[in-house]
């Protein structure tokens, strides 16, 4: 539905009578879908409800002033917004309702997320980017409070860089960096440390940001009195209000229920954002939520009478309505008949999308309802598989659940039996599940030919002249001073990553070389430092986001492992963000500067790769191989390999670190040692020492933990050893178990094992202070050594006696 951007100032009375009429349209339909979306969760056809009634004018005013190439980061009161945008049409709402699988039929993730979660399609099939300054985009919502908050300031930074960085190519993503990023969030997720840590950094940084506060008083049933100071988060945030001799924010007021203030609001506040590049908040209050916070609940459980009083008579929707009515724009007649047909719209919409969602299940039904009387009737189990197939035509609505459990459970009747119905219903069961999984499996990771994975691994060559070693750091800064040299959009920001290089020195001289915008120095903020670079990755940045320290990235891990890691799935491939987060860890001294937290973080951050490169020249050919490709990664360089010598290549920001590749360290027959990171030097010098006693160990470096070795090279070297060790400096169980279920279970390596596998892992504790601290908190080369001598002492005692 195409929305005029003009305003009562300059267009005649008849074109803002229609304007006006339009706009009560889509706020009606957006209720009247809401209403009706409540009854059929009620009713059971689907699982959940969350909607956006209450908050419908001050949306269509923020679709007002929103344009092409702008960007959303909202939550899931939104639908109003998107419908006014012409992004959601009825019949789209109740397929989102119903889960339905198909994209073309549920475009905003295919049954994948809940009703009420929005998002654009950013990509065309090949995964390329379409051009986003032709269309208006919302990024992919998450249902996590406040969320959605650190990507948004990453959309409208984006637009500061394209406005401000001399000679980069804006063409498919950026007007000049006329852009503004919209946001939207609930009053009592204003708690959420994620929404301060973004509205501070946004004051710093100074980007087109403009925030909607919808304020209806409430936290689910909890109210404002426990969520915010005074009641009142635009008097809490006065503090960010900009002034004329300090930037900051901002900030605006304005009641959710008056139609023309809320339109002189937004269009004044996308006019601070849009060409000062101010950020702005607009509190938007005294609004309501009639159904209360979701399906999972009554509003009259925790609102007293006084208060559900007040809400029917300011609800916008009625204040709108009254107004309407009062300013002679149209009539109580006009007005009954346009909501009588918006009714009949939606109930049609709803019946369609429920025909829609019915059909494909009802036709395998029948398939398989016919199967399974075929099959009942050559088996010996007949009154079994007929009491299934019996049951399954009882169901009137299935859904493909119903027809897996039935096909499965009869054919465990048709055990042993030999005839053409047995193998016609594992067929289809076959097939049924090799069609279906997919649509709720496929992107996880890129399918594309240029996923990270199919990048060609190419070795770093050396000129054999020059036998001089150089600092590993040095190495890896050369190789991002070529990285920034061959790829204009690329940029990198963190703690201490700008004037100084990083702590470590890694990017030193860069910021002098190619600006403070490309190497920027950042606040103490892991969250929101996420949140730009997915933010300018949606926009077609290629950012990498520095977190200083691995133990570090926590405070940021909701932010990757809600958003980033799921990002693609969630949209079904519609969207990616390039992103590549560079930390450090691994081998040090001390609590907090040692982390190797790596079983967590490859179970939480599925959709992620998570590299562990052993030295710097891997990292850098890690870095080489991610900016070829278009998915998300997060490299973690060795701490202590910073001032160890490496060769230098002669085709630095050339060469290619393959991901999901095993490298193969020192070929041995005895026993295979896995590992990964700064274990790899402790384990090839206990490798050695192991030699002396007439161990030959083989050493295997993981390299890439997500995902771990593609091409199942380790079971080869299980194979030829016969027995495999797994060496961790994580916890006890942490990533170790992993590695063993890849090798063992994955790969089928328990089929060539002489011993038991086995792992030698850290501490359950974190490594305490000092190098005595590091000794008897981490696996030392003593350790290794023992722990391979105990495992040929058990196969071998003979020629391998106990130590002690």
């Amino acid at each position: 539905m195409k929305v005029s951007s003009k305003t009562s100032t300059d267009i005649s009375f008849e074109d803002f009578k229609e304007q006006i009429i339009n706009d009560y349209k889509i706020a009606f339909l957006s209720r009247t879908c809401s209403l009706l979306g409540r009854k059929e969760v009620l009713t059971g056809k689907a699982k959940f409800g969350i909607f956006g009634d209450g908050k419908e004018l001050p949306q269509l005013a923020m679709a007002k002033s929103f344009q092409n190439g702008d960007f959303r980061s909202g939550y899931y009161r939104d639908q109003t917004f998107m419908m006014a945008i012409g992004l959601l049409k009825p019949k789209d709402f109740f397929h989102g309702l119903y889960a339905t699988t198909d994209i073309q039929k549920e475009p905003m993730s295919a049954g994948r997320q809940m009703g009420g979660h929005f998002g654009t399609y950013s990509l065309n099939e090949d995964g390329s980017w379409k051009d986003l300054t032709k269309q208006k985009n919302s990024s992919a919502d998450i249902s996590c409070t406040a969320g959605q908050m650190p990507r948004l300031l990453g959309l409208a930074q984006a637009s500061k860089v394209y406005r401000e960085l001399e000679g980069l190519d804006s063409s498919k993503f950026s007007d000049n960096g006329n852009e503004v990023a919209w946001g939207t969030i609930g009053n009592a997720s204003t708690s959420e440390g994620m929404f301060w840590e973004t509205i501070n950094a946004a004051g710093v940084l100074q980007v087109p940001m403009v925030l909607s506060i919808w304020d209806d008083e409430y936290g689910i049933s909890v109210p404002a009195k426990y969520h915010t100071t005074k009641e009142d988060i635009s008097k809490v945030l006065s503090g960010f209000q900009r002034d004329d001799n300090n930037k900051g924010v901002e900030i605006l007021k304005v009641k959710g229920w008056d139609y023309t203030a809320l339109m002189h609001t937004y269009e004044n506040a996308a006019d601070i954002a849009r060409q000062e590049h101010v950020p702005v908040i607009i509190h938007v209050t005294e609004l309501t939520q009639p159904q209360g916070h979701s399906t999972s609940g009554s509003h009259e459980r925790y609102k007293d009478d006084e208060r559900l009083t007040w809400e029917r008579e300011n609800d916008c929707n009625k204040r709108f309505r009254e107004w309407i009515l009062e300013s002679g724009i149209a009539d109580e007649e006009e007005l009954s008949n346009l909501e009588k047909q918006i009714k009949r719209t939606v109930r049609e919409a709803k019946k369609e999308a429920w025909t829609e969602y019915l059909q494909e299940h009802l036709a395998l039904k029948k398939t398989l309802v016919q199967l399974l009387n075929d099959a009942s009737n050559s088996s010996s189990n007949k009154n079994f598989i007929s009491k299934i197939k019996n049951d399954l035509i009882a169901i009137d609505e299935p859904v493909k659940k119903d027809l897996a459990v039935a096909a499965r459970k009869a054919l465990r009747y048709l055990l042993g039996e030999n005839c053409k119905e047995r193998q016609n219903l594992a067929n289809w069961l076959n097939n049924f599940i090799l069609e279906s999984q997919p649509k709720f499996s496929s992107h996880l990771y890129s399918e594309n030919d240029n996923r990270a994975t199919k990048v060609t691994a190419i070795p770093p060559s050396y000129d054999s002249s020059k036998e001089e070693k150089i600092d590993g750091r040095v190495l890896l800064r050369d190789n991002f001073d070529k990285l920034f040299e061959k790829y204009p959009h690329a940029l990198v920001f963190g703690e201490d990553t700008g004037a100084i290089g990083d702590v470590n020195q890694g990017l030193e001289g860069l910021q002098a070389k190619y600006g403070k915008i490309r190497v920027a120095d950042t606040g103490i903020r892991e969250t929101t430092i996420i949140g730009q670079g997915i933010g300018m990755a949606l926009r077609g940045l290629r950012p990498i986001a520095e977190i200083q320290y691995l133990d570090y990235i926590f405070y940021a891990l909701a932010t990757l492992t809600d958003d980033l890691a799921s990002l693609l799935y969630r949209t079904f491939g519609k969207q990616k963000a390039p992103l590549i987060i560079r930390t450090r860890g691994h081998r040090l001294e001390g609590i907090w500067h040692s982390g190797s937290e790596m079983g967590g973080l490859i179970h939480v951050l599925r959709g992620i790769y998570i590299l562990a490169p052993r030295n710097m020249t891997q990292a850098a050919g890690f870095y080489n191989t991610l900016m070829k490709s278009d998915e998300p990664a997060l490299v973690i360089e060795s701490l202590n390999g910073y001032r160890l010598k490496e060769r230098k290549p002669t085709n630095l920001g050339e060469f290619c670190t393959p991901i999901g590749v095993v490298e193969k360290v020192k070929e041995g027959t005895d026993i295979t040692i896995v590992s990964y990171g700064s274990t790899l030097r402790i384990v090839e010098q206990a490798a050695k020492e192991l030699l002396e006693v007439g161990i030959d160990a083989e050493i295997i470096d993981a390299q890439t933990l997500l995902p771990f070795d593609i091409h199942a090279d380790t079971v080869k070297s299980v194979q030829k050893t016969n027995r495999l060790l797994v060496i961790d400096e994580d916890v006890p169980g942490g990533c170790s178990s992993y590695l063993l279920t890849e090798i063992i279970e994955k790969q089928g390596a328990y089929r060539y094992l002489d011993s038991a596998p086995q792992t030698l892992t850290a501490k359950a504790h974190r490594p305490a202070y000092g190098s005595d601290g590091d000794y008897f908190s981490k696996p030392n080369v003593e350790d290794v050594f023992e722990k391979v001598y105990a495992i040929m002492n058990e196969a071998n005692p003979q020629d391998f006696p106990p130590l002690r």
